[in-house]
């Protein structure tokens, strides 16, 4: 029998009465839908390789009997139902159970289909992997650029600190031109604020900012005795290498 169309007029109109509660009209139709898939299942013959099934697994669970010929030559040797095998009996009681292969595939197909499931775990555990040492990679190579950025900073602010050093220790000594045009800050780019023009002022000879850092603080040691570490106007020469630690923040920190 064709299965009933719930959406139809005829089964609406079974259930559709004034009072009957909704849950209940649900509860009737499961259990309707229920009792049709039972006795279709009843009624469904069985395929060759069911009832093949069907009958292997009889066999298997039901125990040998004498007229087995393996069993028959076991008795005469001695062997009891439920004994183990063995001289001793210290062997295996139950047989061997059977590996009934049901499928079309070849031999050592769920081996490899085994093998292939691992190298694809193993290939995804090597991308998660490369992954995070791109991502750690990418972070280090951050910090680093974020570091130089800083050291960058910091030593542009001490070579403007070493100009305006430099120029007023030179007026001091009646020095009226510095002696390289940079060693110097003009009063009027000292107030500055615009990023361009900070750069256009130390990119104005071929010179790194640190190199120009290095030539400066040099010449305010050996010219005024000078050390912009220590905020400090040494004596002589002798005050300064005794006093001073060094002749680099590096050295002073």
């Amino acid at each position: 029998d064709e299965e009933e169309d719930y959406m139809s007029d005829s089964f609406i109109k079974q259930d559709v009465r004034p009072g009957l509660p909704m849950v209940r009209r649900v509860k009737e139709a499961l259990q309707k839908e229920g009792k049709q898939k039972e006795a279709n299942e009843k009624n469904r013959q069985k395929s060759i390789k069911e009832e093949e099934k069907e009958r292997r697994d009889l066999v298997l669970k039901s125990a040998l009997g004498s007229e087995n010929k393996g069993f028959a030559l076991l008795q005469k040797m001695g062997y009891k139902s439920g004994q183990a095998l063995g001289k001793s009996g210290e062997g295996i009681v139950e047989p061997i159970p059977l590996n009934i292969k049901t499928g079309r595939s070849g031999l050592g197909h769920e081996e490899l289909k085994k093998q292939k499931a691992e190298e694809k775990l193993e290939n995804y555990r090597q991308k998660l992997h490369m992954k995070k040492q791109a991502n750690e990679q990418a972070a280090d190579q951050f910090r680093i650029r974020f570091k130089n950025k800083q050291e960058e900073r910091k030593m542009e602010g001490d070579l403007r600190k070493s100009q305006r050093a430099c120029q007023q220790l030179d007026m001091q000594k009646d020095i009226d031109v510095p002696k390289e045009t940079w060693f110097w800050i003009e009063p009027e780019e000292e107030d500055k604020k615009d990023e361009e023009d900070k750069e256009d002022e130390f990119t104005s000879s071929d010179l790194s900012v640190s190199e120009k850092l290095h030539i400066l603080t040099a010449y305010l040691r050996e010219e005024h005795f000078y050390c912009i570490w220590c905020g400090t106007t040494y004596e002589d020469s002798e005050d300064l290498s005794s006093n001073c630690p060094g002749d680099s923040a590096a050295d002073h920190d």
